[in-house]
């Protein structure tokens, strides 16, 4: 019984739902601005930065993808997976469930603006929290959110974790990490451009 106890309690209760931003809740126009020499080489939209990888002497400069007002005035909801979002953050099964938006971008430069974004096409952003991966430093976009979703996986609380995202590369590194949690139940959905979603294993 004692050790039914600690399994019980090591494998959680709740379940732990993720979503993307960009291309999964929203089409984006923002793009990331690949420097070289002190010059724009190319620049970047949502999909391509995150396969995209830094040749010798580049680096990446995320300032439309920082700006609040360039997501609120160009960001479109995609009405499918806006409906999902309102769904499964409202009927979370109990104290321990929890809704998270995991993404690839730093801090923005207004986050008020940024939140209002969500709250202006109903999605209850208020009873989430937003990680923002891109803060880490880390250059590849699927591994940075790796390392957030080992924070939340790490609390114990979860028995089951789903993560809805448009890049293939995420949702390969999310399913990575089921060796790691061989007690928690993966599901990865890969969202396409018109919201329908397609389980990955």
């Amino acid at each position: 019984m004692e050790k039914r106890l600690r399994f019980k309690e090591y494998v959680g209760t709740g379940t732990l739902t993720i979503f993307d931003i960009d291309e999964t809740l929203f089409h984006t126009k923002a793009k990331v601005a690949v420097m070289k020499g002190g010059k724009v080489a190319r620049m970047l939209d949502n999909q391509e930065f995150n396969t995209y990888k830094l040749k010798a002497g580049e680096s990446f400069d995320f300032r439309e993808f920082k700006s609040a007002e360039v997501f609120r005035k160009t960001s479109t909801p995609i009405a499918r997976m806006v409906e999902k979002a309102k769904i499964l953050v409202k009927s979370r099964n109990n104290a321990a469930s929890r809704a998270i938006i995991v993404t690839a971008r730093a801090d923005f430069d207004d986050k008020e603006m940024f939140l209002q974004t969500f709250r202006d096409h109903g999605i209850p952003i208020d009873q989430m929290h937003v990680e923002r991966s891109g803060n880490l430093g880390i250059s590849s976009p699927a591994e940075a959110k790796k390392v957030v979703f080992r924070k939340y996986l790490n609390t114990k609380n979860y028995i089951k974790t789903r993560l809805y995202d448009d890049a293939m590369s995420n949702l390969k590194a999310f399913l990575e990490l089921q060796s790691e949690y061989p007690n928690i139940e993966f599901e990865a959905w890969f969202v396409n451009p018109d919201g329908s979603v397609k389980r990955i294993k």
